[in-house]
């Protein structure tokens, strides 16, 4: 029996590159080993993060919500429940997100530059946005697109 072929996890990074122009990218989770949580546990795929302290916040953003121009307060996790939002970056890219997927903040450190610092984030559609947020309390990266590949 061949090894079973581990999976690839795809998430949106949102980071500041070196001229301190927030973007975005598409990368994938990709470190999973097939292993059971603890010895007492069936094998499962997992791709564990370093050790960091965090913060989990559950989110609702109404119908209409609009996250003028911000920076996210710390490298997040960003995972949606239910609903959609858009994610609009400095160099323009507009992504929107629906129930599953995934996305990583990090758009610290940035730079203003016409009238614009971070991103700009909102709802899109008739349902509110579910979602959970994870802040981990670690240092922002600069110019590392997919640092979690």
């Amino acid at each position: 029996m061949s090894e079973p072929t581990p999976p690839k996890m795809p998430y949106w990074h949102v980071y500041t590159d070196a001229e301190g122009v927030s973007r975005q990218e598409l990368f994938h989770l990709e470190r999973f080993k097939f292993e059971g949580i603890n010895p007492e546990t069936a094998p499962q795929w997992n791709d564990k993060m370093d050790p960091a302290p965090s913060v989990v916040t559950f989110t609702v953003l109404p119908v209409g919500w609009v996250g003028e121009w911000h920076e996210n307060p710390r490298p997040q996790w960003i995972a949606i429940l239910s609903g959609r939002w858009f994610v609009e970056t400095m160099d323009g890219h507009r992504v929107e997100m629906g129930p599953g997927e995934l996305m990583m903040g990090e758009d610290q450190n940035t730079k203003a530059r016409d009238g614009r610092k971070g991103h700009l984030s909102g709802t899109v559609g008739d349902e509110p946005c579910t979602m959970i947020v994870t802040g981990l309390q670690v240092e922002p990266t600069v110019n590392q697109p997919g640092r979690f590949k």
